[in-house]
């Protein structure tokens, strides 16, 4: 594949984090591309090609299903591991045919579940480590002391290199942080929604020097869809990637890892070309006014 831009550059989460790819190939939706394990592997290096290496997993993904459906491709050729990141998320119980054991949708957070998560995630995407494992929603019930254990062990048993949470609130990420150190805070974040830049979720991670994942940056799509509420985003989008020559997609990936707490947004396409214009973003910085813009868009009136 011939590559119209350098490849994705790679970045540390925090001081002692991981080394992830700026850009992160998201899996999702793998088991809803049809693609074989052939096509599948394919995808993985072309990914690779861009400088994505590293792709975000859950347990829970196509009820189970997707992180089988990765290691299958990756088992083609194993050596591929060594260039690759992997990423997966635990604690929420679906109910499922896949766990006929779950009666009721809930969270799960205690030392039994997520070590049992982590040795199936393993098993399925064929590996014997995670490079890094997020908790993937807070749990009422949870217990910062027990996770942090938890987590020490899996550390010292090799399972897992790396450890961090996803959609935590700032209050209950430094509440875990500070008890282990957390590489990530993966949370939703895109021009349609905006909470993390107010509720201290940013400000939080940035002083912590943490950069968080960010999942639908996209809207899930709806940035893409003719509704008459998003009408002026789209056209300030579209007149901010007139200006640049480049696309939608990629001003919108921009925009985001613009800000200082250094985000790494995730694809959740399996189109290749998505993805590219994905990567593209890394090599697009938006003046201040053009950042602006899509923000007053964003929110529909001017700042305070």
């Amino acid at each position: 594949m011939t590559t119209l831009h350098a490849p994705c550059p790679a970045v540390r989460t925090s001081d002692q984090g991981p080394a992830l790819s700026r850009v992160v190939a998201g899996m999702w939706r793998l088991g809803e591309w049809n693609l074989a394990p052939q096509a599948r592997l394919a995808l993985i290096e072309r990914c690779i090609e861009l400088g994505i290496t590293t792709f975000d997993h859950a347990d829970i993904y196509g009820h189970y299903s997707v992180e089988g459906l990765f290691g299958e491709a990756l088992a083609l050729q194993p050596a591929m591991r060594q260039r690759i990141q992997l990423v997966s998320k635990c604690g929420i119980q679906l109910v499922s045919k896949a766990r006929p054991q779950h009666a009721i949708k809930a969270y799960d957070t205690s030392a039994e579940h997520i070590t049992a998560s982590v040795h199936n995630s393993l098993r399925e995407l064929q590996t014997d480590y995670l490079d890094l494992l997020l908790i993937h929603r807070p749990d009422p019930l949870m217990d910062f002391d027990e996770i942090a254990e938890t987590f020490e062990a899996l550390r010292e048993a090799g399972k897992v290199r790396h450890f961090g949470v996803s959609n935590f609130t700032r209050h209950q990420f430094e509440c875990l942080h500070r008890r282990f150190p957390l590489a990530t805070n993966q949370v939703e974040f895109s021009p349609l929604q905006l909470a993390p830049l107010y509720d201290e979720t940013f400000d939080g991670l940035q002083d912590q020097r943490v950069a968080p994942m960010i999942w639908s940056p996209l809207g899930g799509g709806r940035l893409f869809r003719d509704d008459p509420a998003s009408a002026p985003l789209r056209t300030a989008l579209g007149k901010v990637a007139a200006e640049t020559g480049r696309p939608v997609t990629t001003v919108v990936f921009a925009w985001i890892m613009q800000l200082p707490c250094a985000p790494l947004p995730i694809t959740g396409s399996g189109r290749i070309e998505a993805i590219a214009e994905a990567a593209a973003a890394t090599e697009l910085k938006l003046t201040r006014t053009q950042w602006f813009e899509i923000l007053r868009a964003a929110t529909g009136h001017d700042v305070p």
